[in-house]
């Protein structure tokens, strides 16, 4: 944090130093911009100089541009689109442990002057090859296989440091309970529950718009935050910071982000896949309709919940994972996932407080978890079926080829 210019927010999760790309959470209707909270890091590096190379097995060379294209020196990731550099950049951050300036040269990310860039192509390549030779290509080894979160890889086991906490059905046997029997509620009807917890079809689809107001928390710093929603599939989110608003929106069909001073940002992949959801009035009731498959996979302890995990799969996008309340059926807990060309970020959000209002029911607060950081975001007040202009979700002009240059 920055003490002379009041609170520097950066998106969670994500390197200081690194260049960012769009993010969005694939979260239901009541779920915050996550992308709101997104900031520009301390160096934003125009054209951004990242290092990479030969083409993963699971890399698309489809696109408008390939990474050579738009990055300079680029030798391992070759082939990849340009928009998917960076994510690869971020999965390295977050299964090494490190930030960019670990391999690259401030300022200049294009050249090879560190060892360790030039250690991290062999390792890629040597993660190519074990998947391409060993497991036909697909992308079962990672990074993080061996990295964990370290810069030097784990070799030696762990000691067990406490004894390992049992699971739902373990805790019921010890308590001279029953085991979970394996043919419990199947998906569909645990995402129906959830559908009717929430309020119902009808009374979901009757909200045409949604206005909220709170704070978001990192750590000890608390900044206010403006939602507006408004179907069909348009969000904006203002963060409300000492330098001025960070902005993210999607108009339904576009997402971009803007922060003070510096040029607009546009969403790409699966943070268009995020933002469509985030943006979506009608998702619980919308839910059942994303998924090609939906599978049961037992039984978690969330805090003070017993929930039930449901994998669904998303034909050409990564799956989610949902977790409804026992109970209740509402949703407790959602992990989404980011795919890049060297694995998948998850991006978990836990949602707690839930309150009716117009009808529906909606959590009031929510944290969300990356690899490297986590906040949470209270909502203090909320307006529905309210008018909102759409001017709110337009995309800023492009900044005059005079006032180009300016935000460095």
């Amino acid at each position: 944090m920055n003490g002379k210019k009041g609170i520097e927010l950066r998106s969670i999760g994500q390197p200081r130093a690194c260049p960012e790309p769009a993010e969005g959470a694939t979260v239901p209707t009541f779920i915050v911009g996550i992308a709101a909270i997104f900031v520009v890091c301390a160096v934003v590096i125009s054209g951004a100089k990242a290092q990479s190379g030969s083409v993963p097995p699971t890399a698309n060379a489809a696109g408008p541009k390939k990474a050579e294209e738009q990055f300079k020196n680029i030798q391992t990731l070759k082939g990849i689109p340009a928009d998917q550099l960076i994510p690869a950049m971020q999965f390295i951050t977050a299964s090494l442990g490190v930030e960019c300036e670990f391999c690259h040269v401030q300022g200049a990310f294009e050249k090879d002057d560190k060892k360790p860039k030039q250690t991290a192509r062999k390792m890629m390549e040597m993660m190519f090859a074990i998947n391409k030779d060993n497991f036909e290509g697909h992308r079962e080894v990672t990074c993080y296989s061996c990295h964990r979160g370290s810069v030097d890889p784990v070799g030696t086991p762990l000691v067990m440091a406490e004894e390992p906490k049992p699971s739902m059905a373990e805790a019921k046997n010890s308590e001279g309970g029953e085991e979970q029997a394996p043919s419990g509620p199947g998906a569909d009807q645990l995402i129906d529950k959830y559908l009717q917890a929430a309020g119902g079809a009808a009374a979901i689809d009757k909200i045409t718009s949604r206005v909220m107001k709170g704070t978001i928390t990192f750590g000890d710093r608390n900044v206010p935050i403006e939602i507006f929603s408004k179907d069909p599939d348009k969000r904006v989110s203002f963060t409300h910071t000492p330098d001025g608003d960070s902005i993210t929106a999607f108009d339904g069909q576009e997402g971009w982000l803007g922060v003070p001073g510096h040029p607009v940002r546009e969403m790409h992949g699966p943070d268009i896949d995020a933002a469509s959801m985030d943006a979506d009035l009608q998702f619980a009731a919308h839910l059942k309709a994303m998924f090609t498959e939906t599978k049961v996979r037992g039984v978690e302890r969330i805090g003070d919940h017993d929930t039930y995990l449901v994998v669904g799969q998303r034909e050409g996008k990564t799956p989610l994972r949902l977790y409804f309340d026992e109970k209740s059926g509402l949703l407790v807990r959602l992990v989404r996932y980011g795919e890049t060309p060297l694995g998948r970020l998850p991006t978990q959000i836990d949602y707690a407080d839930y309150r009716e209002t117009g009808g529906v029911k909606i959590p009031f607060r929510w944290t969300l978890a990356r690899p490297s950081g986590r906040f949470t975001i209270q909502v203090s007040e909320v307006k529905q079926n309210v008018p909102v202009d759409d001017a709110k979700f337009a995309k800023p002009a492009a900044p005059s080829e005079e006032n180009k240059g300016t935000a460095k």
